[in-house]
C-alpha cells in the first residue's frame, strides 16, 4: 500500500508517498530515501520503492525542499545543507509512524543523495545502514573536471554577479539543468543526462530543465566525501557506476577505500545513469539485500 505523506522540514513542508509492506508487522523496518540533482521522485524512485516494500520493508520517499510536491522559494535550487537536514528530518518523521520500528531505519541515496546520505550516516546515529548510490563524492573535484579552467574566472563572477543581485531583491539566475548543446552551459553536461530527465517528461511532468546558478555555486562547497570515514560502525554498501564521469567512478572508489569496515561495494557496467534502467534489477536489490540483511524485514528479530 502507497499513501501521500507530508512533513515539516526548515519550516517548510515535504511531500511524499509511504509505502507500507503487504506483510503486516507490529513493527517494520523502513528506508529513507530521496532523489539526486534537480530530480523528483517519479523518476524511477517508486520503482525502488516497490523492490523494497516487496521484501517487508517500509518506505519514505519524499522530494527535496524547492522540488517537485514540496515547499520552498526559490524555487528550483538545490540547496545540499538543507537537503541533509531534510533526510534527518525524514527520518524524524519515520519515527513516529506507529509500524515503523525507530530502531531499524536505513537511508539510501543516489547520485547528488548519495553524497548526502554519506555524511547523513556519518553525523546521525539513528542510522541503521546506508546505501549510496553513484554518489557525489566533491563538489569541487568535480567542478574542475566539468568546467575548463579558462572558463573557472567567468563562472566565478557569474555566481558573484547573481549573488549580489539577489542582495539587492531581484530573481535568481538560472542554469539549465541538462542540455543536448555541447557547447551550452548546464548543471549536468552530456548527453546521457539529457536523454534520462527528457526521457521521464511522461510520467514526471513536475521535473523542469532549470536550477538556480546558486545552485551550481552550492555544489562547488559540498564535500560529502570528506565524512566517509566516520560512518563506521554503521554499515556503507557503496554502488559505483564502471564509467561513470558525472559523479567520478574514480572519486567513488578512492572514497570507498577511505570508509573503514563494515562496507560493501557493487559495480556496475555503464555510466551515470544506467543504474535506473538497464542496469536496475541489478542495482534495486543489490540494495535491497543489503537492506535486509541489516535492518531485518517484518517484525523485529
Amino acid at each position: 500500500m502507497r499513501s501521500d505523506v507530508e512533513f515539516c522540514s526548515e519550516e517548510r513542508t515535504l511531500r511524499g508517498w509511504l509505502y507500507r509492506p503487504d506483510v503486516r508487522a507490529d513493527a517494520s523496518a523502513a528506508v529513507v530515501m530521496a532523489h539526486g540533482f534537480s530530480a523528483v521522485k517519479e523518476q524511477y524512485l517508486d520503482r525502488y520503492a516497490e523492490v523494497f516494500q516487496a521484501a517487508g520493508l517500509g518506505v519514505l520517499v519524499y522530494d527535496h525542499a524547492h522540488f517537485g510536491a514540496s515547499e520552498g522559494l526559490p524555487r528550483q535550487e538545490v540547496d545540499p545543507v538543507s537537503q541533509k537536514r531534510g533526510y534527518r528530518d525524514a527520518i524524524s518523521f519515520a519515527e513516529t509512524i506507529p509500524w515503523i520500528d525507530h530502531t531499524r531505519i536505513g537511508i539510501w541515496g543516489t547520485s547528488y543523495s548519495g553524497g548526502h546520505v554519506i555524511e547523513v550516516a556519518a553525523i546521525d546515529r539513528r542510522v541503521r545502514c546506508v546505501v549510496a548510490q553513484v554518489p557525489s563524492i566533491s563538489g569541487s573535484l568535480s567542478a574542475r573536471r566539468r568546467t575548463r579552467s579558462d572558463l573557472v574566472p567567468a563562472q566565478l563572477r557569474r555566481f558573484e554577479a547573481d549573488r549580489a543581485a539577489r542582495f539587492r531583491g531581484e530573481e535568481p539566475a538560472l542554469l539549465p539543468a541538462v542540455s543536448d548543446d555541447p557547447l551550452q552551459s548546464c548543471a549536468m553536461p552530456g548527453p546521457d543526462g539529457h536523454a534520462f530527465f527528457t526521457g521521464t517528461r511522461a510520467f514526471a511532468p513536475s521535473w523542469r530543465n532549470e536550477v538556480t546558478l546558486r545552485s551550481a555555486e552550492l555544489s562547488r562547497e559540498n564535500e560529502a566525501g570528506v565524512h566517509i570515514a566516520r560512518i563506521s560502525p554503521t554499515p556503507l554498501l557503496m554502488i559505483v557506476a564502471e564509467d561513470d564521469v558525472l559523479t567520478a567512478a574514480d572519486l567513488c572508489l578512492e572514497a570507498y577505500q577511505r570508509a573503514l569496515p563494515p562496507k560493501d561495494l557493487v559495480m556496475v557496467p555503464g555510466g551515470h545513469f544506467d543504474p535506473y534502467l538497464r542496469n536496475f534489477d541489478r542495482t534495486s536489490k543489490a540494495a535491497r539485500d543489503f537492506f535486509v540483511v541489516h535492518l531485518g524485514a517484518g517484525a523485529a528479530v
